[in-house]
C-alpha cells in the first residue's frame, strides 16, 4: 500500500529533535522556526514532557470517558491558571478542527439557531462544519457546503453591524481567529473583536474565539483575542497545548450549561493526552513562556525590520508573517536545503514564523541574518 498523496513535502526526513533544533536521517541539523504549524510550544523532546508521557504510558494510556479521568480536572485547573479563566469549563477533544466543530455545534444547541458568521481569509479546520466556515472553496467538498455560514470582510466593523442589523436574531455564533494564520498572519483589530462581543451580547449569539494556532501563549497572552480585553463565550485550542501529542479543547463560559449527550468523543481527554497537556502547562508556568513569547517576539519583530525588500511585517509575539513583493518559492527552498532552517509560508509571498515559545535571542538573530542574506540576493528575489 502507498500513501494517499495530498501533501507537498520537502524531501527531508526528520528523525530527532531537541529544543528548537531537529536532525534529518542524514545527520544534518536544522533550526526549527515553524514548530510544525505552531505545534511545538515548549521545544522538541523537553525532558519533563518526555518523562511525564513515559510515566503515564507505563501506568495506563487510555480509558474512555465512561469513567472518571482525574487528569482531566488537573488539566482544567492548569489551563484556567494559565489563561486567567478559572470559571470556564473544559471539554477535551483531539484536534483543532474537532474543537471548532464542537464549539459551533454547542453554540447552535445553546441558542437554538443555525446561522454562523465567519470571515474572509478564515481557516477553522477540515471537518464538516469547521471547513464550511473556512474561506477556501478548494478544500470544501460539495457535501460540506451550506447556506448557514456567511463570510464577512475581516476587520470590517461596518459590514459586521450591517449583518447583525438584519440577521442578528438568527445567528448562533461568530467565529474568528485572533490572528489569521493560514491567511498570512493577519491580526484581528482590538476594536473589531470588541465589536463582535457587543453584537453577540445584543443579539444573543455566541462569540467563538478560534485560538487553535494563535493561542497557548504564542502572542504574549494565553489567548490572542484577550488583547482586546473582551472575553469570548468559547475559546477553541489545540496545536501548542500538546506539544505534538494530538490534544484539542474548548473552554466554555459559565453561562453555557452542559447536558448529557450534548457533546462526545472517544479520544478526547485520555490519560495520555492529558499527561501531555499537563506537562506542557507545567513547563509554561515554570519557565514563564507566555512572557518569553512576548519579549522575544518583540525583539524579533524589531530585528526583522533590518531585512531588505519586506513589503509588510505582521503579527504579535512569536506569530509573525513577513510579506515580500516577490514569489518566495526559491527563498523557502534555500532556507531548508542550504541554510537548514524551517519556516512556514502563506500563499506565494508570505513567510510565517511560529517557533517554540522558549526560543531566545540566538534563534531570533539566526533567522534574521539568514533572511537578510536571502532577501538581498537577486537570484532569490528576481529583483
Amino acid at each position: 500500500m502507498k500513501m494517499f498523496d495530498v501533501y507537498p513535502r520537502y524531501d527531508v526526513s526528520i528523525v530527532k529533535g531537541e529544543g528548537s533544533k531537529v536532525w534529518d536521517s542524514d545527520g544534518n541539523q536544522y533550526l526549527d522556526m515553524y514548530g510544525g504549524h505552531a505545534v511545538i510550544s515548549i521545544g522538541h523532546t523537553d525532558p519533563h514532557y518526555v518523562e511525564t508521557l513515559t510515566k503515564q504510558l507505563s501506568d495506563i494510556g487510555f480509558y474512555s470517558n465512561s469513567v472518571r479521568i482525574d487528569k482531566q480536572q488537573e488539566l482544567a485547573q492548569l489551563l484556567g491558571k494559565l489563561s486567567g479563566k478559572g470559571d470556564y469549563r473544559l471539554f477535551l477533544v483531539s484536534s483543532g478542527a474537532e474543537a471548532n466543530e464542537n464549539a459551533l455545534k454547542l453554540a447552535s444547541f445553546h441558542t437554538g439557531r443555525k446561522k454562523i458568521v465567519a470571515f474572509e481569509g478564515a481557516f477553522h479546520g477540515r471537518t464538516s462544519l469547521a471547513v464550511a466556515a473556512t474561506d477556501n472553496p478548494a478544500i470544501v467538498a460539495p457535501v460540506n457546503r451550506t447556506d448557514n455560514v456567511t463570510f464577512l470582510p475581516f476587520n470590517d466593523e461596518q459590514a459586521l453591524a450591517a449583518y447583525f442589523a438584519q440577521y442578528g436574531d438568527q445567528t448562533a455564533a461568530v467565529i474568528v481567529e485572533g490572528i489569521q494564520g493560514v491567511a498570512g498572519i493577519r491580526v484581528a483589530g482590538e476594536s473589531f473583536l470588541r465589536a463582535i462581543r457587543r453584537h453577540c451580547d445584543s443579539s444573543g449569539a455566541l462569540y467563538v474565539a478560534d485560538s487553535v494556532q494563535c493561542g497557548c501563549g504564542r502572542t504574549g497572552r494565553y489567548y490572542s483575542h484577550d488583547w482586546a480585553e473582551a472575553d469570548a463565550d468559547i475559546y477553541t485550542m489545540a496545536k501548542g497545548i500538546g506539544n505534538g501529542f494530538p490534544v484539542g479543547a474548548i473552554a466554555i463560559a459559565p453561562h453555557i450549561e452542559p447536558k448529557y449527550g450534548m457533546l462526545g468523543t472517544t479520544f478526547g481527554g485520555t490519560h495520555l493526552a492529558c499527561a501531555a497537556a499537563i506537562a506542557v502547562a507545567e513547563v509554561m508556568l515554570k519557565d514563564s513562556l507566555v512572557d518569553n513569547a512576548a519579549a522575544v517576539g518583540k525583539y524579533l519583530m524589531e530585528r526583522l525590520k533590518e531585512v531588505p525588500n519586506v513589503g509588510e511585517l505582521r503579527g504579535r509575539g512569536l506569530m509573525i508573517g513577513i510579506e515580500f513583493p516577490f514569489d518566495t518559492a526559491e527563498m523557502k527552498k534555500r532556507l531548508v536545503y542550504r541554510e537548514r532552517v524551517f519556516v512556514g509560508s502563506s500563499g506565494k509571498n508570505t513567510i510565517r514564523l511560529l517557533p517554540a515559545l522558549n526560543i531566545g535571542r540566538w534563534e531570533a538573530d539566526r533567522i534574521v541574518e539568514v533572511l537578510k542574506k536571502l532577501a538581498s540576493d537577486p537570484t532569490v528575489t528576481g529583483m
